[in-house]
């Protein structure tokens, strides 16, 4: 199976590299094209894949085809690539791009869309997709295993992709501005700065672990914390009376909201 990208941007890369390191597929069968030229030099240095400036080059070479170019840039690349689409399928992970615009231009070709996370990276993202009509259930295996390499990965319906774009997709930057409060609270305490975000850090990856085994919800390791009369208690009487939660519901909310606009 030959793996092409057309754009080679961080997440692109996030995603070659746990598809390389995985064995799912060989250097030799990864091709990526980008505009600029350094960026080409330092995908090609790194991971030793095939570059080109070329997005018909890859297109004509590959069976799978990421899209991982800017949103605001996809169309004139679906436009520039539209006369060798046909048979191939594409893997769009361009922001609030919906499936049916992207289809539309490119004649013949199986269309899934893709929003997954810089978590990529670490091979933790959370990998969400729907499938255009033509999409056949091999294709969807091909998808799982393409997106198993470096996270979980679900199905879903396209008409909640604005709610993933904004939870799972912009999640990991909201996590990180609480947990520079939280770090920055710890230093109001008396902490230094690198103390500080080592705890509040370490903190949040092992309530993850704790998450992810399986051996706690989110309300019974709340009540696992917790004790009568107890710091934990004293603590969540302050947020309670906070609008953090309905703060959290209107920043989703405006994430959801771009990822809208940007449809359109």
């Amino acid at each position: 199976m030959k793996i092409a990208f057309i754009g080679g941007g961080k997440m692109a890369e996030a995603i070659m590299s746990a598809l390389i390191r995985g064995g799912v597929v060989d250097i030799d069968d990864v091709a990526v094209s980008d505009v600029d030229g350094g960026r080409r030099r330092e995908l090609h240095k790194s991971l030793g894949v095939h570059v080109t400036y070329d997005s018909r080059h890859v297109v004509h070479e590959g069976d799978v085809i990421f899209l991982a170019v800017k949103p605001q840039q996809l169309d004139e690349v679906l436009d520039g690539i539209s006369n060798s689409s046909s048979g191939k399928l594409f893997i769009s992970i361009a922001a609030g791009k919906r499936l049916a615009s992207i289809a539309s231009r490119l004649p013949g070709g199986r269309v899934v869309r893709v929003m997954p996370n810089l978590a990529a990276l670490v091979a933790e993202s959370m990998n969400v997709f729907c499938a255009d009509a033509i999409v056949t259930e091999s294709d969807r295996q091909t998808v799982n295993l393409l997106l198993e390499s470096f996270g979980r990965v679900i199905e879903l319906e396209e008409e909640h992709f604005d709610a993933v774009t904004a939870l799972s997709g912009s999640g990991p930057a909201f996590i990180c501005y609480i947990l520079n409060a939280m770090a920055e609270g710890g230093q109001a305490l008396g902490l230094n700065d690198e103390d500080a975000r080592m705890l509040a850090r370490q903190t949040l990856i092992g309530t993850a672990q704790l998450l992810a085994s399986g051996l706690y919800e989110p309300e019974s390791l709340i009540a696992a914390v917790s004790s009568e009369r107890g710091t934990t208690v004293a603590g969540l009487d302050v947020l309670s009376k906070t609008t953090v939660g309905a703060d959290l519901a209107k920043t989703l909310a405006a994430a959801a909201q771009r990822s809208r606009e940007l449809s359109k």
